[in-house]
This record gives structure tokens, sequence and C-alpha cells, in this order.
């Protein structure tokens, strides 16, 4: 459809025959933000990615943690380099740790022994809405446990991916600030389910509070809403918001596939993406769908 390289800049693979991921292997399953998701609990490997794919020209990607066993966080890891080493996919990934556990720092040592890890996602406790919100909960982004950790990644020289809803930005945008040598990477455009004017107001906001820091960056990706079709029209407004908010050089585009397969096809949501970017330059379509995630990510150049 278009001759632009792609970075997909977040997206997962899972043999669900060989590991154990426990929202995707155990009953019942879990609530999640699109509803039923049976549809996934199925293997989902390189060559499933380059079927979806097909009709783009996906260059490489950036694995992201799927909630492996949080006990042998590091089989992840390794099972990655394996998959990496015989399928050419992925290009680097974001691996998992617990960072308020006491155990953190040799989890990093151990996945920083691997050449493919970027960084660290661990999805901080969560209000389920912006009256709920309750100051330094464990497990949070204001938590000192959990900040402890979040401070021994820069001597490891890892970034953050924050999954978050963006009421609980105010707390990210304190981490930006407290630790600015730390780039944090924030995960399906800050979860704007709440498509109300009210909902976008508020998340509008709490992404500028965040984007005020210069050391936190943006995936435009997971931007379905459950019981809705994944349209240009429906989510044109969220695209263009963000990139204005932190500009060209701090978005990245994303599929998050396969679990935004549950909302859309790869081929709708990239689609949609290439048409809400239509008016821009050929040069800064090219940094949202691939020289940023490249940079931000630390991919090397191919020859």
């Amino acid at each position: 459809m278009t001759p632009l390289p792609i970075i997909d800049a977040h997206q997962h693979f899972w043999n669900l025959e060989r590991n154990y991921l426990p929202w995707l292997c155990d009953d019942p399953m879990i609530p999640f933000r699109y509803g039923d998701y049976s549809a996934i609990r199925r293997n989902y490997l390189p060559k499933d990615y380059r079927r979806d794919t097909t009709n783009y020209r996906v260059v490489g990607s950036v694995f992201i943690e799927t909630e492996w066993d949080a006990n042998t966080p590091i089989q992840e890891t390794r099972w990655v380099h394996e998959l990496a080493e015989r399928e050419g996919l992925p290009s680097v990934m974001v691996a998992q740790a617990r960072l308020d556990q006491p155990y953190v720092e040799d989890v990093l040592a151990a996945h920083c022994a691997y050449p493919l890890v970027r960084g660290i996602r661990h999805k901080p406790r969560a209000a389920p809405s912006p009256n709920a919100v309750e100051t330094s909960a464990p497990g949070s982004m204001g938590d000192p446990a959990w900040r402890s950790g979040f401070a021994r990644l820069a001597a490891h020289d890892l970034s953050f991916d924050l999954q978050s809803p963006w009421w609980h930005f105010h707390e990210a945008a304190d981490l930006a600030a407290a630790y600015p040598d730390t780039t944090i990477i924030i995960n399906h455009t800050g979860l704007p389910a709440d498509r109300s004017e009210e909902g976008l107001q508020g998340w509008r906001k709490a992404m500028a509070q965040v984007a005020h820091h210069p050391n936190v960056k943006v995936k435009i990706s997971g931007i379905g809403v459950q019981g809705a079709a994944w349209t240009e029209e429906a989510n044109r407004r969220i695209v263009l918001e963000t990139i204005e908010l932190f500009g060209v050089e701090r978005c990245m585009f994303a599929s998050n596939f396969p679990v935004d397969s549950l909302v859309a096809t790869f081929d709708t949501i990239f689609a949609g993406f290439f048409e809400i970017t239509s008016e821009l330059t050929n040069a800064e379509q090219r940094l949202l769908f691939h020289d940023n995630a490249q940079r931000i990510y630390r991919i090397p150049r191919k020859a």
C-alpha cells in the first residue's frame, strides 16, 4: 500500500504450547479493555505476523513483554532471542521486571546480558477511574518501593514503557521530572477509552502535562474501543492531538498485534494512520512510521 518503511513500535509474539502466560492460559479470563479476548488465546508467531502485515513494508519491530509468568521473566527474554535468531523478528525487545520487588536489580542485570533488550515494562497499579486515584498506593508510580526500582533503570541504560490510564499522568510527569535521564515511553496513547467530550478533555489535559517533559515519548497504538469499529473518523482526533502535543519527533505508530486484531486488521489500522497523517510531509511521516522507533529503541541500521 505504501513504499514507506515501517518499524512497528509495539507488538507481541507468544507460543502457548511451550510457554506460560497466565492471562492467556488460565481460566477464567481476566477483565479486559476490549472485552472477550478468546480469539487471541492461540499461538502468535512471526509467520502469523508476516501474514497480517503482508501489504506493508514492515522492516522491523519492537517486542513488548507479554505478562509472562512473573516468576521466570528471564525465560521470556531467552525465548525472544531464540526467536529473533531463527526468524529475524523482533528487532529489539522490552522485557518484564517487577520494579517494586527487592530482587529487581538481579532481574535487570540478567536481562541486560541479552543484546536485544532495550527497556523494561511493569504496569504500575492503576485506579479504575479518575475519582479513585490514591496517592502513593502500593505498586503505583508514587509508591516509594516502585520508584526505587525505577531509579535503577538509568544505570543499566534501560528505557521504560509505561502502560497506565491517563488519570495517573500527574504521577508520570513527576517521575519524568525526577528521573530526566530515563526515557519514558507511553503505551497505547494513554488509553483514551472514554470518548465523551469530558473524557477527551481529561485525556488531553493529562497528555499535555506529561508531554511537557522531553524524556517522555508516546506510541500511538491501542486506540480501539470495545464494541465499536476502528475507523479513521473515530480515531483522527486522538492521533492528531497526540502529535500536536508531543511533536512528530516524539511519536511512533504501532500495531499492538495480535491484541488489536480484536478490534481491526493490521491493514485497517495502518491505512487509518496513513490517511490521518496524509497532509504531513513525507519526512514527517517517515519519523512517525520508522525513524523515531529506530532512534528511541536504538535499533541498528541495516546495511
